[in-house]
């Protein structure tokens, strides 16, 4: 169990100093790390704990403890989550110690402007990730890209999230999609 714990801090870590864009930015790694290379839980399990982070209050990235759960239990869940925060925190406080100080450099619009795509970029694997271990198929993938648009082209989320449940219970009940 010690093993598993340093194996969590050794996974965690390293993720918290490259979460740019936040916890769906590591989304991806984290499948792969707690999934294909250490086995700590399946490729369902994983979506499973995806949508109960999504689903219960406070940060998404709630989904590194449960992997720490899954992994080695409490102990686990608590070494995945100090992990994941407390190595970005420190870097935080430090960076933003530069960050007021620096308020109009050159530097700093430099750094803004290039890590937003990178960000961007971390977030869309995460989402590919989901997509691929979750067996989504076309009608699947091509409701995420409507929403998708539908909320860039300022939609209401409610109305997005009303509209595809009316559709999708209406193809369950009807049969024309079954998982």
């Amino acid at each position: 169990m010690p093993d598993r714990i340093l194996a969590l801090l050794a996974v965690f870590a390293p993720l918290s100093l490259v979460s740019l864009g936040g916890g769906p930015s590591v989304f991806a790694e984290m499948q792969r790390q707690g999934v294909e290379v250490h086995g700590w839980l399946t490729a369902a399990q994983f979506v499973d704990l995806f949508a109960i982070s999504r689903a219960a209050p406070g940060p998404g990235s709630l989904i590194a403890a449960l992997i720490g759960w899954e992994a080695a239990g409490f102990w686990g869940a608590l070494a995945a989550a100090l992990g994941l925060y407390v190595p970005s925190s420190c870097l935080l406080l430090l960076v933003g110690h530069w960050w007021r100080r620096r308020g109009d450099s050159p530097l700093r619009r430099v750094i803004e402007r290039g890590l937003a795509p990178i960000a961007v970029g971390l977030i869309f694997a995460g989402v590919y990730t989901l997509i691929r271990a979750d067996g989504a198929g076309w009608l699947e993938v091509a409701t995420l890209l409507v929403c998708t648009l539908a909320l860039w082209r300022g939609a209401s989320p409610y109305l997005v999230m009303g509209v595809v449940a009316l559709l999708y219970t209406g193809l369950l009940q009807g049969g024309a999609i079954g998982r």
